[in-house]
């Protein structure tokens, strides 16, 4: 059989082939013609060769995929994938091979390459590796432990319970498992939605692949082969979410400089060498920059570290590890960019902002996604009484000053961070769970190929068309230290290694039901932040409203807009007496409100209006003032120190603390709201809520995007950044409906549409549908579809 491509009514491409590799073939090369910019970018990203075309705005981000040896990760990780699973390995080399046959076509059907003189590339076989890693490299949000040292530093320990996450300040994916016992057929269903930046194009790809071994239709990341995220083979289908793990680690170093050499302290009070050696990055525009790129034994090296002292390791030119004012990095041609903002839901470069705000990796979560954590007596009370696991015991976290070695800032020597990643230590990405899916026919097959799993860390559903159900979390979490897990390690005091790796746990369904949504559930011994309970107790009410649900039910749930977590500030509002006219008018409707974020709604409009001027008085408190001021740390870091998005996701557990450092919070909301009766939005919550997907190359024109319904703790997710913005930068990337009855019952849809190319057919056909909460039927049925020639194929 030769290679067959189909496409249906929205262009999502189908695909046929004689045997697995032609598949993967085939895979590489419609995922090249639909999506030669995206593929382009993710490469370039993944080599940190990005500002080669775009410019400066761009140099951010290559400076810390080079600095964290991202490209070197994936080839190594490949090289081991080779050893260890050489037919997995081949399977993507016969992917990359279809990249490339596919590119040149793709890159002529696409404006993006002219208007930056981009010529397509050559893919190697390690490029898929380092688009997976570049994708997730952000999603375990280890910048958060540079959130909680500053607000320990300026406000104290007590400061981390309060803007722990565990209150309004992580959102991230809904996914929800019902039993045959709870469905109108007998069989069961899963359904969900991933939250993550919305982007054009689109993270997900929707894609059949089909040969004697499989028949599978599912979210594909583009650039990756097979399905890993989202998918049914017809007798098992399985879905994830993040799971909250904390797997990533930074370490304060102590570095001197010997000549040309550099050395780190080592907990046995030696000296040892770090690898060093240094790189030119392309500037379009600009000089090149010349970059050093360090190595302890706990890992990369990404930054300098400004503790007590300058902060800085001196060295002979541009590019060394010297900081010179918040998020710049020495070297000609570095500068911010235009346009460039540092608080979630924004730009940051060419990075995405970072999930409860903004992203500045590709699928990066973070920002307020893990962004502070409870202490350890918060988090286990949090956890229902769970403690989380203790790795080898560690003394207390040390004084950036304190310890062996003597001081941090002693002449000679200065201070660095060093990140330390699974995937950097064990060489392997967790590819070879891959293939095993998609031969999946039972939950017990995919149980036992999500063994193989490496990162990030998700929960997984699955069910089976038997009544075979798995919920279970999936993925590599390091055995270490309590701080470790919570903040910066010192690497040269003993305490501080990784002592192997967690069991994955498995969880629980209660009546038929399984539900994840970021809450604490069977990850809660792996992390330490995880989303509140909002959208996962919502889910779950609204499930118990029908004993019995079809899969065309379902996607009333994906678009609930009820929003729990307005409760404290309404609470807040009931307090006040003495109000102005116009504020108590404003005050008492806000009162009567429903709690529902829907576009159409001017009361939703008012609430919010208020809420982001809560957070702006709550921001300028002299209490908060030492926190206005990022450290000296590089671009890419800094959306998880912003100090308006921290309140403005913490702003749950801020009004209901006992006490907050002396803030009148009621003087604050009183303020709030009669500045705003003052001067009352004049339209719906739909006139400012408006979606604004990241490009990594802007339109010519300013987007003028779409209202949406929905807010950050609604089921459905459309992130704003209270206090800064109303737009949403992410929100679901999909939604999807697997039915274990019959897989042409099942239901997806993406927020653009199946091709990247602007302007082509299948660009934005399913928009209207995704912001009317629909979802288009998975089609099968090959009588129903449409063969093409990819080589006249030019609007997909």
């Amino acid at each position: 059989m030769a290679i067959e491509t189909y496409r249906d009514a929205w262009g999502i491409p189908h695909l046929r082939a004689a045997d697995t590799l032609e598949l993967a073939r085939a895979q590489g090369r419609v995922t090249a013609h639909d999506r030669a910019w995206q593929l382009e970018m993710e490469r370039h990203r993944a080599q940190g060769t990005s500002a080669s075309f775009l410019g400066a705005t761009a140099l951010a981000w290559d400076v810390f995929a080079r600095r964290a040896r991202l490209a070197d990760t994936a080839r190594r990780c490949f090289g081991a994938l080779e050893r260890r699973d050489p037919e997995t390995a081949q399977w993507v080399r016969a992917y990359v091979a279809g990249v490339n046959e596919g590119l040149p076509g793709g890159a002529a059907r696409t404006p993006e390459f002219a208007r930056t003189g981009l010529a397509p590339g050559t893919w190697e076989p390690w490029h898929p590796l380092g688009v997976w890693l570049t994708t997730h490299i952000l999603f375990a949000g280890f910048p958060a432990k540079l959130w909680r040292e500053e607000a320990i530093r300026h406000l104290g320990e007590e400061a981390v319970p309060l803007f722990a996450t565990d209150g309004p300040g992580t959102s991230g994916s809904n996914g929800w498992l019902l039993a045959g016992s709870r469905t109108t057929t007998g069989h069961p269903l899963l359904a969900g939605d991933p939250h993550r930046f919305i982007e054009a194009p689109g993270v997900y790809q929707q894609i059949r692949l089909a040969c004697p071994e499989f028949d599978v239709v599912g979210l594909a990341v583009p650039g990756v082969p097979g399905i890993a995220h989202f998918a049914h083979t017809g007798t098992v289908a399985w879905s994830i979410t993040n799971a909250m793990a904390d797997y990533q680690d930074l370490y304060r170093e102590r570095l001197r400089r010997t000549g040309t050499d550099v050395e780190a302290l080592a907990p046995d009070g030696t000296w040892t060498p770090a690898d060093r050696h240094t790189e030119t990055i392309e500037v379009y525009g600009n000089p090149p920059t010349e970059l050093e790129v360090l190595e302890t034994p706990r890992g990369p090296v990404i930054t300098g570290w400004p503790g007590t002292g300058p902060g800085t390791l001196t060295g002979t030119g541009p590019g060394t590890l010297t900081e010179t004012g918040p998020g710049t990095e020495t070297g000609p041609g570095t500068e911010t960019g235009p346009g460039t903002e540092t608080g979630p839901g924004t730009e940051t470069g060419t990075g995405r902002g970072t999930d409860p705000g903004t992203r500045t990796g590709p699928g990066a979560e973070m920002g307020a996604t893990k962004e502070t954590a409870g202490d350890d007596g918060a988090s286990r009370a949090a956890a229902g009484g769970a403690r989380p696991p203790q790795g080898p015991p560690a003394p207390d976290h040390e004084t950036r000053t304190g310890g062996a070695g003597g001081k941090a800032s002693a002449d000679g020597e200065a201070e660095a961070l060093a990140l330390r990643y699974p995937p950097r230590v064990t060489e392997d990405l967790g590819f070879s769970a891959l293939l095993p899916l998609l031969r999946a026919r039972h939950v017990t097959d995919v149980d036992r190929a999500f063994d193989a799993w490496a990162e990030p860390v998700n929960v997984v559903h699955a069910a089976d068309t038997d009544g075979g159900l798995l919920h279970r979390v999936a993925g590599r979490v390091p055995v270490r230290s309590h701080t470790n897990r919570t903040r910066l390690a010192p690497a040269w005091l003993p305490g501080h290694d990784w002592q192997g790796w967690h069991e994955m746990p498995y969880g629980d369904l209660t009546d038929g039901v399984a539900v994840m949504a970021n809450q604490r559930g069977p990850a809660a011994p792996l992390g330490v932040e995880f989303a509140p309970p909002h959208r996962a107790d919502r889910i779950r009410a609204l499930l118990g409203e029908r004993r019995a649900w079809s899969a065309a039910g379902l996607p009333a749930i994906h678009t609930d807009t009820h929003l729990a977590s307005a409760a404290p500030l309404l609470d807040h509002l009931a307090a006040l007496d003495g109000l102005t006219p116009e504020a108590g008018a404003l005050r008492d409707r806000l009162l009567a409100w429903d709690r529902r974020m829907d576009a159409d709604s001017t009361d939703a409009a008012a609430y919010a209006a208020v809420r982001s001027a809560v957070v702006r008085h709550l921001a300028a408190h002299p209490a908060f003032a030492a926190l206005a001021e990022p450290p000296a740390l590089p671009e890419v870091l800094l959306p998880w120190l912003a100090l308006t998005p921290r309140i403005a996701f913490a702003l749950e557990h801020l009004l209901r603390a006992a006490e907050l450092y002396g803030v009148d919070r009621p003087a604050a909301v009183r303020a709030a709201v009669q500045e705003v009766a003052a001067d009352p939005p004049t339209g719906t919550w739909g006139d400012t809520h408006r979606l604004a997907p990241w490009q990594a190359l802007p339109g010519p024109s300013p987007y003028d995007g779409p209202a949406l319904s929905g807010d950050h703790d609604c089921v459905l997710c459309t992130s704003a950044v209270p206090g800064l913005t109303d737009r949403a930068a992410r929100g679901p990337a999909a939604r999807y409906v697997w039915d274990l009855a019959r897989r042409d019952d099942s239901l997806w849809v993406v927020p653009l549409g199946a091709d990247g190319v602007p302007g082509a057919t299948h660009h934005t056909d399913q928009l209207p549908l995704w912001l009317k909460g629909e979802l288009a039927p998975v089609v099968t049925d090959w009588a129903r579809l449409e063969r093409v020639d990819l080589t006249e194929d030019t609007d997909g």
